[in-house]
């Protein structure tokens, strides 16, 4: 149903045009400024008509009148009885929709209001398909769009509001903890503390009276109380970061309170219950560990409830480019830097790399890109001499073959032969088996000189039996 929300001093006007306009449009007339702001703020009406007379206000008060209700967000036609010009500039400068004469024909008040009706509507329309498209991107602040990403952010929507555990595994840099405070901000705790413990940084002597907390005396030096992790987690998150870390005997008491849910301190009788919810993550492999006797099975089945797998960079490359630009203004904010992007090839330089330290090293790269540019766009100049050459040496096949780079080139194409020979030709095995990005295994195999015979398989043959040259690249 289109409603109209209508301000006018006079009555007659009102009465003509709801009347015109019927059925199938419904107008509420207020004639008092705050009435008519109060009606804006409530989305009593999709379209806004201000009746500004000339012989009643002035052009600052009508533009006044008008300010008043354009934050409101909906459409606003202008209908004034001095359509001179300067006029009808002055409100379309100010976000009018649109300038009708008064009093206007009722044709053309119908054509008006009905064509802001529709825009109103197709900018709520965006407005929500934006908001779909931003949820199924990110996550609370993570960032991806790739399959994998996704999936993790399925997950955290899942497991958000649950007390359950969850295990979050993956390699160092790929913002396990990121995904933990994903997990509680998304979720009923939200307004809750979230404490993070890093467990491999506290000392072995030390982790039970953080952990838990302790009473004055109860150890030598302990001058006063201290409330643990586990206590100041409160009715929140805790998250135990390399849990993996913790030593056998502090496993065991883990290992009771997450059964008994309940905890004392150091030096202290007095039972405390565990109101936090609890994550854990590691980088180590723990089903492993459980089998070397490091980590203790019955602990291993308790956390491990459900588990999100934090994919590295390198399985991810479809997100790099989003990942690079995010940092890049960041850090352009950050030190005042004008540089708004990254040059096409200096970003194929940025997704064929193979990322071992992941997304904390892909901040880094850039936040040195950013530090070393002057101009607006950065270039591969502004790369680490270990990523930069990547999009250039393969770019030059009229590299003498006994060259230093062309015997780089040869053992790094000779790696992807045997790679693929291994996975049976699978190109994406042998990426992952080769820790480089599947695009730039493609780049390695087109290296190989068009002016081999007919008959020697392509492109994963040998260019000829050479000493093999290491390179850390690969």
């Amino acid at each position: 149903m289109l409603r109209v929300l209508m301000y006018s001093p006079d009555s007659k006007m009102h009465a003509v045009l709801a009347s015109a306009m019927k059925p199938e449009c419904t107008i509420v007339a207020e004639s008092s400024p705050e009435a008519l702001r109060r009606a804006a703020e409530a989305k009593q009406a999709t379209v806004i008509v201000l009746d500004l007379d000339s012989n009643h206000l002035s052009l600052p008060e009508q533009l006044a009148l008008y300010e008043s209700v354009a934050e409101c967000s909906q459409p606003i036609v202008v209908m004034t009885d001095d359509l001179g010009q300067s006029t009808s500039i002055e409100f379309l400068q100010r976000g009018a929709f649109d300038c009708i004469r008064k009093p206007p024909s009722l044709l053309e008040f119908k054509v008006v209001v009905r064509r802001a009706h529709e825009h109103a509507l197709m900018k709520a329309e965006l407005e929500r398909m934006r908001q779909t498209i931003d949820s199924n991107h990110s996550c609370d602040g993570l960032i991806g769009s790739s399959g994998r990403s996704q999936v993790v952010y399925d997950l955290i929507r899942r497991v958000a509001n649950l007390s359950a555990f969850v295990m979050i595994t993956g390699e160092s840099g790929t913002g396990k903890e990121l995904v933990a405070r994903a997990i509680h901000n998304v979720g009923s705790r939200a307004k809750q503390p979230f404490v993070a413990v890093s467990c491999g940084a506290i000392p072995e002597s030390l982790i039970e009276a953080e952990l838990f907390g302790h009473e004055k005396g109860a150890f030598t030096g302990s001058t006063g109380a201290h409330a643990g992790y586990l206590e100041r987690a409160g009715e929140g998150t805790l998250f135990l970061d390399e849990i993996g870390e913790l030593s056998l005997n502090t496993q065991v008491k883990l290992l009771r309170v997450l059964q008994q849910r309940e905890f004392s301190r150091l030096g202290s009788n007095r039972m405390l219950p565990l109101t936090a919810r609890v994550l854990f993550a590691t980088h180590r492999n723990l089903e492993q560990m459980v089998e070397e006797g490091t980590f203790r099975r019955d602990l291993f089945f308790r956390v491990n409830v459900m588990t999100i797998q934090v994919p590295p960079v390198r399985e991810r490359t479809e997100d790099i480019a989003m990942l690079a630009r995010h940092f890049l203004a960041r850090y352009a904010a950050e030190y005042g830097k004008s540089v708004r992007d990254i040059r096409p090839n200096a970003m194929e330089a940025l997704v064929e790399y193979s990322w071992p330290g992941n997304i904390r090293e892909l901040e880094n790269v850039i936040q040195s890109a950013v530090i070393r540019t002057d101009e607006e766009v950065s270039s591969c100049m502004d790369l680490p001499e270990h990523i930069r050459p990547l999009s250039d040496e393969i770019s030059q096949p009229g590299d003498e073959p006994d060259s230093f780079d062309g015997l780089v080139r040869q053992f790094k194409v000779d790696l992807v032969h045997k790679a693929l020979e291994q996975c049976d030709g699978n190109k994406t095995l042998a990426a992952r088996k080769l820790k480089v990005s599947r695009a730039y295994l493609h780049r390695l195999i087109r290296t190989t000189p068009e002016e081999l015979p007919v008959d020697v398989p392509r492109p994963f043959v040998a260019l000829m039996k050479r000493p093999a040259v290491a390179s850390s690249r690969l």
